[in-house]
């Protein structure tokens, strides 16, 4: 059940069970997340190659409080729905991709949607805060960070140990802090862990394949890294 005041702007409209705004930005956010553990991937294509397509493991799927399941990828410097990708190549999404029976389709797997949705009814709950941890999962397709300070000149990379769903609806990546680590091996949760998004060195996310052809200085990851930083 919902008020509104007399103009009818959406964001004007209060859940009167929460007391939250009831907008399209409110009823978009991700409230549930589910790990990909059957290596299905994102499929995209870009400007720069017009005849081809390239595929990316997805992260996990998303619930988002309209109902929707999205698949979740680490895009640029964040994680983005597949269905929103974007970059300087202008990519964007084409579909899922199951390559184990060689399947391309367009909407979440109906075992994921049933999955989120049972899961987001039973451990529903109310938070104090906007930041409140609601989930926090492993990252298990080898997501690194890279970080940088003097324009890409020089490059760490810091592999993303997981991944953290705020009661706001916001993902994000966490990395260790080497000097308060005090037991191995880091595990979600473990108080060393931070968001990327506080690492003022932080520049993009890549998944291990990249991140190891960088770490080789394979020639074709160095120039992509060069046209992100120049554009």
């Amino acid at each position: 059940m919902t008020t509104s005041t007399p103009d009818h702007n959406t964001d004007n409209v209060v859940d009167l069970f929460s007391g939250k705004p009831y907008s399209s930005r409110y009823n978009r956010r991700i409230i549930r997340l589910a790990p990909e553990l059957d290596g299905l991937e994102m499929i995209y294509s870009n400007e720069a190659h017009p005849n081809k397509l390239f595929s990316i493991k997805v992260l996990c799927w998303a619930l988002r409080a309209d109902g929707e399941v999205v698949g979740l990828v680490p895009w640029l410097d964040d994680i983005m729905p597949c269905t929103e990708i974007q970059d300087p190549l202008n990519g964007h999404w084409e579909g899922y991709y199951d390559p184990g029976i060689d399947e391309v389709f367009f909407e979440a797997p109906i075992h994921k949607v049933l999955e989120l949705e049972t899961a987001a009814e039973y451990y529903e709950f109310e938070c104090d805060s906007d930041k409140d941890v609601v989930q926090e999962l492993p990252d298990t397709i080898g997501t690194h960070a890279v970080l940088s300070e003097d324009g890409f000149k020089s490059i760490t990379l810091k592999e993303v140990v997981s991944w953290q769903l705020l009661s706001d609806g916001v993902v994000r990546g966490m990395l260790i802090d080497d000097d308060k680590v005090i037991s191995t091996p880091v595990l979600p949760g473990d108080e060393c862990l931070y968001s990327a998004k506080d690492e003022e060195t932080f520049r993009y996310f890549f998944q291990h394949h990249i991140a190891n052809k960088i770490k080789a200085k394979d020639p074709d990851a160095l120039a992509a890294i060069s046209m992100l930083v120049e554009s």
